[in-house]
């Protein structure tokens, strides 16, 4: 050890006295501060960010600094190793060391630790710029930034190992810098070669180093990829040792091929065993847990036990959504799983191939007069596709019914014999399932899904139609993340008049009714409320006569008129109330919105009362302003002059609840209902509304997780993040500035100048 801890102080004080070394420092912290030093006037206006850790440091889309240098560190090395062992070969002093008590291993070590110092400094010149974050950000991430730079570190000593083995290959220290350049940018490239093919994706996805280095800079620290870089630097270094080994006993052809095999083998074994799914461990440094998956959907898979859960993806290649899920993204499809794996590691992943006609496209094809074979034959050979590898028609029917699945990429999860579908979403920027939906398709196959039944009399709204008044957005859309089918629910329709209300139901949706219900109807309903269902009642604003005797049982009632709301921008009968403490007791997810006074749009709005001695504890769950909205007796027209409040006409001012929720211990259970004056909130017009920000979509969901108990949708949430402000004024950026524009590169340059010309001197 004493050896190799000598050699490499000698080496690093030729390191050193060379202009080289000191000149990447240099350039690399100029490179830095050039694009890490305007970005601090932003920080300096005090406007709250959310997670300006990860945002200033690793995050690719808002340019953080670290990812920035990460991809420009390869070019640094090279200029460092290329006469580390080249000079020894050109200057004949490489015989004094084959003849020299010191092994050849203690060489290569000793030079290999001078580079970890080296490398060492490297990180240190990056900490610089990390030391503005952790002074001037409260909260600052801190483990997040170590395991990244700890990922920066163990990159640049693999880089190190590989310029090492390079520069033992030639005597030209500049075709050792050529070649270590090549050999480096051969590892960046070497994962995306063969990912088509199954037999090469794992191999050359094993030999890749940037998906490894991005999940750690990430924040997600694994013992997969430790082990990894580790194994590179070991593999290169021992390629190093034999290659100067066999050249000093002129060892035969077939026991170079027998050494390096050896090496070769070893080092993918140690890789292969340690990327098993069983044998990693991880370490999550983020402060919200972002890499991890909630503990919630993590105790949905610990209870599935040791049986395996299935996951077959299906893929049509005649379907745009094809794009998204070829034979080459099947390792970023295998890491979208990761994180489920790392607590279940026994869910067995699938792919299907197969061709079959799209919806919509049989009625074209006719108009063009072609056939169906044709337009697959045209396709594939636009697409470059091998139809051998994709089962027919016929073979994938005799598989699955995908019927009604648009003919898009869709998984199929399959555990104990029970079967759901988890659904990819268009148009969504992210296309694939996130957390939310995972996790509630693999809770519906351990428990029995809640099901919404909704009324079909009195020309009520409709969960199948696409109507701006109906509601198949919310419930029924396959294609919507937020549809509630894609949250975890079953959802139907019953006819009060000629069918019976399904037993064992989560919530009965009674929207809208625009005809009073006939006395049998009305039987079937007040048995259903007396027995402890749950029921949601939305009304309109000139159907009290026919909804108020829906509410007489419940002390609820709507009052007269129309709830109208002053505005420049919006028509006067858009009510936008906002939360009340009573939403945020129904589903607490709703309390950041709560706090942040988010509102939901009702347009054409009634006012409620209720009796807070009645049958039922009632809470308002949605409140109007009582400075700019009032209510408005009898009928309101639009197309006349702006409304005004005239007390006379019998206009009343006021804070008026739109929507209720009432509860009560009925048969050994909560029975929830809800009452809401207006049933537009529910609607594909309201869901989609571009021109105000409102919550409608999270506040309707949250009152059917309420009715299903909290089940569904499955929760989620994550710690909000603390590092959101930071405390730079102008007179401190500007102070920054002058260091890391002038006197920080000046004190490099000056240090190295200094040594350089003592060295001269001596």
């Amino acid at each position: 050890m004493k050896k190799i801890i000598q050699i490499a102080r000698l080496e690093l004080s030729l390191l050193f006295y060379s202009p080289i070394a000191w000149l990447m420092l240099l350039i690399l912290f100029v490179q830095m501060s050039m694009g890490f030093t305007p970005k601090l006037p932003e920080l300096a206006r005090g406007q709250e960010v959310s997670g300006l850790t990860d945002r200033l440091y690793m995050s690719l889309d808002y340019g953080g600094v670290l990812s920035a240098i990460l991809d420009k560190l390869y070019l640094y090395i090279p200029l460092i190793t290329m006469g580390i062992i080249s000079r020894e070969t050109s200057s004949g002093s490489i015989k004094l060391l084959y003849s020299s008590p010191v092994k050849l291993s203690q060489v290569i070590y000793g030079k290999f630790v001078a580079m970890l110092v080296y490398n060492l400094l490297i990180v240190g010149v990056i900490s610089l710029f990390v030391a503005v974050g952790a002074v001037y950000i409260p909260h600052f991430d801190y483990p997040h930034v170590l395991v990244a730079l700890l990922a920066i570190y163990l990159m640049l000593s693999a880089f190190s190992a590989i310029g090492i083995f390079v520069s033992s290959l030639t005597t030209y220290q500049a075709v050792a810098a050529i070649s270590t350049f090549v050999a480096l940018g051969f590892m960046n490239y070497i994962g995306t070669v063969g990912q088509g093919v199954d037999v090469l994706r794992d191999l050359t996805h094993s030999l890749s180093m940037p998906d490894r280095t991005a999940r750690m800079m990430g924040g997600l620290l694994n013992s997969r990829d430790v082990i990894y870089y580790l194994v590179i630097s070991g593999m290169f270094l021992a390629f190093t040792i034999a290659k100067l080994e066999l050249e000093r006993i002129s060892g035969t052809l077939m026991q170079q091929v027998m050494r390096y095999g050896l090496i070769v083998a070893i080092g993918l074994t140690v890789t292969y065993v340690s990327s098993r799914q069983q044998m990693i461990g991880y370490y999550d440094a983020t402060a919200t847990k972002q890499n991890t998956i909630s503990k919630y959907t993590q105790e949905i898979l610990k209870k599935m036990g040791n049986d395996p859960v299935e996951m077959t993806e299906y893929i049509n290649g005649m379907e745009d959504s094809y794009s998204k899920a070829t034979p080459k993204q099947r390792i970023e499809d295998i890491a979208r799983w990761e994180p489920y794996l790392r607590f279940k590691p026994d869910i067995k992943l699938k792919w299907v191939y197969y061709y079959d006609s799209i919806p919509g496209i049989t009625e074209q094809l006719k108009k063009q007069k072609v056939t169906f074979n044709y337009y697959v034959m045209f396709m594939s050979n636009l697409m470059k596709l091998d139809l051998r590898k994709f089962l027919t028609p016929a073979e994938i029917k005799q598989q699955i019914n995908l019927e009604g699945e648009n003919a898009r990429v869709v998984m199929q999860l399959k555990y104990k014999g029970k079967t759901t579908f988890l659904r990819t979403f268009s148009p969504d920027n992210y296309f694939w399932p996130k957390e939310a939906e995972t996790g509630a398709a693999l809770k519906r196959l351990i428990v029995n899904a809640p099901k919404v039944v909704f009324a079909t009399d009195g020309y009520q709204r409709g969960m199948d139609k696409i109507g701006d008044r109906d509601y198949k957005t919310l419930t029924n859309t396959k294609l919507s993340r937020g549809s509630m089918i894609n949250q975890g629910f079953d959802v139907d329709s019953v006819s009060l008049e000629k069918g019976e209300i399904p037993s064992g139901i989560a919530a009965l949706v009674i929207a809208d009714p625009k005809v009073a219900f006939s006395p049998v109807a009305l039987a079937k309903l007040g048995k259903y409320i007396d027995q402890g269902g749950n029921l949601m009642i939305a009304g309109e604003t000139g159907k009290q006569s026919v909804v108020n005797p829906l509410l007489d049982s419940l002390g609820v009632k709507m009052l007269g008129g129309t709830l109208v709301q002053e505005s420049k921008d919006y028509s006067i009968d858009l009510v936008v109330p906002n939360l009340a403490a009573g939403a945020v007791a129904m589903t607490p997810e709703l309390q950041p919105y709560y706090l942040r006074k988010w509102v939901v749009s009702m347009p054409g709005a009634a006012a409620l009362s209720y009796d807070p001695n009645g049958p039922f504890m009632v809470h308002p769950l949605l409140t109007t302003n009582a400075e700019s909205s009032w209510l408005k007796n009898g009928k309101l027209v639009l197309d006349s002059a702006a409304a005004t409040f005239d007390a006379q006409a019998g206009d009343q001012r006021g804070s008026y609840p739109t929507a209720l929720m009432l509860s009560r211990n009925r048969n050994n259970k909560e029975q929830r209902i809800m009452v809401s004056g207006d049933a537009d909130f529910l609607s594909n017009a309201e869901l989609s509304r571009m021109n105000m920000q409102t919550i409608n979509g999270g506040f309707a969901l949250g009152v059917f997780k309420w009715f299903a108990y909290g089940e569904f949708p499955i929760d989620t949430s994550r710690p909000e993040t603390k590092d959101n402000v930071a405390t730079l004024t102008k007179t401190s950026v500007k102070t920054l500035q002058v260091f890391y524009y002038g006197i920080i590169p000046g004190a490099i340059f000056l240090l190295g100048l200094v040594i350089l010309i003592r060295r001269k001197r001596k």
